[in-house]
Parts: C-alpha cells; sequence; structure tokens
C-alpha cells in the first residue's frame, strides 16, 4: 500500500499537493454526479428541447462570459480562499435545489438560475484551483501532478459519477443532488489543509480588473510559445468539436448503432484515458515534451480520418479508445508547459484565457459542425476536422520544440 501510494503521489511533491488532489477527486464525484443529474432533472421539468439545450448552455457559457474575470481575480486575491469561498457558494446552491425540490417548489426556471448559478462558481472554482499547482511543486512534476488530476476526473466523472447520478436520481430527485453537496463539502475541507502563502501572490492590486485582465492578454500576444499554444489549443478544439456536435448522429445514422452503445463510447474514451494514466509517468520519462506533443497532435489528425473513412461500430469503439488515450496525455503534457512557461503571478489569467480558448472553441466547432453536416453529410465534419487539424498541425510543426520547453523568466 505504501508503495502504490508514493508512486500516485510522490512524496517529493510535498503533502499539500496529495491534498489539493484529493479535495479535485472528491469534488470530480459529485461534478460526474451532477452530469447525469442534471439533464434528468431538466428533462422532468419540460419536455423542450429549447429549454433542454438552454440548460447545457447555461451551464457552460459563464467561462465566456467571466473566465477572464475570474482569472484576474484570481491574480489578486489569496488563491486558496477563493477556492474555498467558490466552492462554497456552489454548496449553498445546490442545498437550496435540494430545498426546492423536497418541497415540491421546484420548476423549470429555477432549474435554469441554478444551472447559471453554478456555472459561474464553478468558473471562479477551477479557474482558480488550477493556479494552486505551480504553487506547490517543482516544475518538472508539473505534468505528473497534472496527470493526476486528470485521473481523477476520469474515474470520478467520466466513469463513476455519471451512472452513480442516474441511480440516485431513480432512487429520488433529490439524492444526486444531496451527495453532490457532500462531496463539493469534502472537496473544501481537503483544499483547506493546502497550505499557500497568505494573502495575494502580486505585490501591487492597485490596478483595475480591466487593465489587469488587458495586461494578461497583452502577455500571451508577446509570448510566442504560449501565444502559439492558446491559437493551437483554439483551432484544434474547433475541429474536434465540429464532428462531436454530430456524433449521435453519426452513430446512429450513419454507423447503424444503437443508444446505448453510443452512451458506452464515453466509456470507451475514460478506459483510453485510464490506460494513458498507468503509463504516463514511463512515457513523460522517456520521451520529450516536444515529441509527445507532436505524437499526440498527428493522433488527432488521424483520428478524423479514420472516422470519416470508418463504416462500422467497432471502429468508432477503437477510435474513440484510441481518442481517450491522446488526449488525456495532451491535456496533462499542455497543462504542464503552459504553467511552466508562465509567471506564478499570470497563472490566473493565462489559465482562464486556455479555458476561454477551449470553450469558445467548442462553441465555434459545434456549430460549423451543424452546418457542414447539413449541407454535406455526417462524415463531412470528419473530413474538415482532418483538413483543419492538418494544416494547423503543419504550421505550428517546428515552433512545438520552442512551445515544449519554453520556460518563465
Amino acid at each position: 500500500m505504501t508503495k502504490f501510494v508514493e508512486a500516485v503521489f510522490p512524496e517529493r511533491m510535498g503533502r499539500s499537493f496529495r491534498w489539493l488532489v484529493g479535495s479535485s477527486w472528491v469534488s470530480n464525484i459529485g461534478d460526474g454526479i451532477a452530469m447525469a443529474a442534471g439533464p434528468l432533472l431538466v428533462a422532468s421539468q419540460t419536455g423542450s428541447p429549447f429549454l433542454v439545450a438552454l440548460a447545457a448552455l447555461l451551464n457552460k457559457l459563464p467561462w465566456l462570459l467571466f473566465g477572464l474575470w475570474a482569472g484576474a481575480i484570481a491574480d489578486r486575491v489569496d488563491r486558496r480562499r477563493l477556492v474555498i469561498v467558490a466552492d462554497a457558494l456552489r454548496v449553498l446552491v445546490i442545498a437550496a435545489l435540494g430545498a426546492f425540490i423536497v418541497t415540491g417548489a421546484v420548476n423549470i426556471t429555477l432549474v435554469l438560475a441554478v444551472m447559471l448559478a453554478l456555472g459561474i462558481a464553478e468558473v471562479f472554482a477551477d479557474t482558480t484551483s488550477q493556479t494552486l499547482m505551480p504553487m506547490l511543486v517543482d516544475k518538472k512534476d508539473l505534468a505528473i501532478g497534472h496527470a493526476r488530476l486528470q485521473a481523477g476526473f476520469l474515474t470520478a466523472n467520466q466513469l463513476a459519477g455519471p451512472p452513480l447520478g442516474a441511480l440516485l436520481f431513480a432512487a429520488g430527485m433529490v439524492w444526486p443532488f444531496l451527495v453532490q453537496a457532500v462531496a463539493v463539502g469534502l472537496a473544501i475541507v481537503l483544499v483547506a489543509q493546502v497550505v499557500t502563502p497568505r494573502g495575494p501572490v502580486r505585490g501591487d492590486i492597485s490596478t483595475h480588473v480591466r487593465q489587469d485582465i488587458a495586461d494578461g492578454l497583452r502577455w500571451v500576444w508577446r509570448t510566442p510559445a504560449v501565444r502559439t499554444l492558446m491559437l493551437t489549443i483554439l483551432t484544434f478544439n474547433i475541429t474536434y468539436a465540429a464532428p462531436m456536435g454530430v456524433l449521435v448522429l453519426y452513430t446512429t445514422e450513419h454507423l447503424g448503432m444503437s443508444q446505448l452503445e453510443f452512451g458506452l463510447l464515453t466509456t470507451a474514451m475514460a478506459l483510453g484515458g485510464l490506460l494513458s494514466t498507468a503509463a504516463f509517468d514511463k512515457l513523460q520519462r522517456r520521451f520529450s515534451f516536444a515529441l509527445i506533443m507532436r505524437v499526440v497532435l498527428s493522433c488527432e489528425v488521424l483520428w478524423h480520418l479514420v472516422l470519416a473513412i470508418n463504416t462500422t461500430e467497432w471502429g468508432a469503439f477503437a477510435a474513440m479508445f484510441a481518442f481517450g488515450a491522446y488526449s488525456f496525455v495532451w491535456g496533462a503534457i499542455s497543462n504542464a508547459v503552459r504553467q511552466r512557461a508562465t509567471p506564478i503571478e499570470l497563472q490566473g489569467r493565462v489559465g482562464s484565457l486556455n479555458m476561454v480558448s477551449v470553450f469558445g472553441g467548442i462553441l465555434i466547432g459545434n456549430a460549423l459542425g451543424g452546418v457542414i453536416a447539413e449541407q454535406w453529410g455526417l462524415t463531412a465534419p470528419f473530413w474538415f476536422g482532418f483538413v483543419g487539424a492538418g494544416i494547423t498541425l503543419a504550421l505550428i510543426w517546428r515552433a512545438l520544440g520552442h512551445i515544449a520547453h519554453a520556460e518563465a523568466d
């Protein structure tokens, strides 16, 4: 048992690292439960497809509206305390929802308001919590740290949480939200054990938040390695989201898969990620980050091509398994690379811009994918992704060597 703990949580990375990862894992259990229970609750209150889609949008839209503000504020205050406050607000909102469900006062308007409030709180909690890792571990260990966070996301958020959420919802509408509130509350207790310097990381916080945001954007634009990484993330999320937005139609209509088989694609993706989890430490020790990034992005290009020409359900499962494996590696490496190249006092703003790039790219890609599929068929978004990702990779191929090994001044 001791060897296992040391392998997962190396002692050199410190006790606070263990508390941070533990907090993230527990929080992801709650979020995974809500991933299934939230849509079920919405569907129980309305049969309108528009309102169902609106609920999903309201949970993610805050990243585009408040993401940059959250990053700037994270660079102005005590980060650990901000995480605690944001998560505490999440607990209060979830508990209030539970009270409305128990009393029978819940309705679709209330549920939509809760989705929006939770989305806003999540933006501040997630933006700030990601700034804690570079404050706790050495730069050489950042990739391992993010790999551990992603392992918790895969197992708790993607694999265990959703079926548990559906099971709890079937037992009683209020149960998944009560369990989520307890999970987030426990995450607060764990992150409170993390030891970081008190107060803001910046000495001068007399500037306006808008100026801080502008300073962060200017820094990214004037830092070639980080700027190129951000543009890469934005572009690859557009090309990824274009086919993913119509994946359900691609699998059920083009491949003839059942709804159950479509649901199992997420499981295949998570299993691929778990394989990468087990192999990640050896992988990042044996190969350079530049090589890993080039291989992973090449796999993304080929992933589009494989699904564009695929005609079998087993081909889809294999492709999604591979996607989970290489996308997990990309997530751990790209986060580590970005944080190694970013000064501590800018981690919030640069990290929030990264998330805005992710969600902005997904929204643009989903919209493009729908239009492309409507005009040229269900495989057309994959061809779009193949060409777009391929061109992008060719343009940044040489720059990836510099990006992978950039260090903060």
